[in-house]
């Protein structure tokens, strides 16, 4: 417990300040983690076999080149080069044939690779643009993400008793998520509607919110189940007694794809 909570206050010494300081310092920030995800997200495939180097060459290559894609940009309109895509897709497939055993790089492997590093791509592109279109709209995102997964791990060790997916992940219980989710709403809401705007309708605002707090939750039931399919408790150890990236920030890299749902009326 110590140390868990003592990487939680270096990783918030380091990401607060930069996270109210905005603009490249930020970038950056958000880059690098995109980066070590993707290491992760690699490191998960090698459990079973190691790629070849020139395919993990040009995963960071074109992650760096979706997650940096809307810098110039200070609207949430985010867009792609179409190059980008056709690349993704044709960098990964190609080398399936080239390779021709499976046992050193399949199908397999290229779809996994093709969906993670747009998936990684695309929601660490768009933590950037929200920051810099505007800082609370993406602090009520974190919002929704941290009490959610706060209050559902003090509700489920409470009063939890009715498991809710063992074969992924064993300690959730459904008391833990219904608990979890009704304080994420009530705090989030209550942030959006008396810091960010309160002429939206409650109407829009708690449906919204909790779309968002569920969909947390169910980005980290999705990379639970790729853990345990891989056989792995964590994605890395490079934050000590919390695991990695990864495990830090499921919940909002689906929340902050869930949000764009949301933002044509708002």
């Amino acid at each position: 417990m110590i140390q868990r909570t003592l990487s939680a206050i270096i990783a918030l010494l380091i990401i607060v300040p930069i996270y109210f300081i905005g603009g490249m310092p930020f970038t950056i920030m958000i880059y690098l983690l995109s980066m070590i995800g993707l290491w992760e997200f690699l490191r998960m495939l090698e459990t079973k076999k190691e790629l070849p180097m020139f395919i993990g060459f040009i995963s960071y290559i074109v992650l760096t080149l979706i997650v940096l894609c809307n810098l110039s940009s200070n609207t949430l309109l985010f867009t792609m080069d179409y190059r980008v895509i056709a690349g993704l897709f044709l960098v990964f497939l190609i080398p399936t044939v080239l390779y021709h055993e499976s046992d050193i790089y399949s199908i397999h492997d290229a779809f996994y690779l093709i969906g993670g590093i747009f998936f990684l791509g695309t929601s660490f592109s768009f933590l950037i643009a929200l920051r810099q279109y505007q800082m609370n709209m993406l602090f009520y995102l974190f919002l929704i993400t941290t009490i959610t997964d706060t209050y559902a791990f003090i509700v489920g060790r409470l009063i939890g008793k009715h498991k809710l997916l063992t074969s992924i992940s064993p300690n959730k219980t459904w008391e833990g998520t219904i608990g979890g989710t009704f304080f994420g709403v009530l705090v989030a809401t209550i942030f959006y509607h008396t810091v960010m705007d309160s002429s939206l309708s409650f109407s829009i605002l708690l449906p919204m919110t909790l779309f968002l707090s569920i969909l947390g939750q169910f980005g980290d039931l999705v990379f639970s189940a790729i853990k345990r399919y891989y056989h792995k408790k964590d994605f890395s150890n490079i934050m000590p007694g919390h695991g990695g990236i990864l495990d830090r920030m499921d919940s909002i890299l689906f929340v902050v794809l869930g949000f764009v749902f949301f933002l044509s009326i708002l």
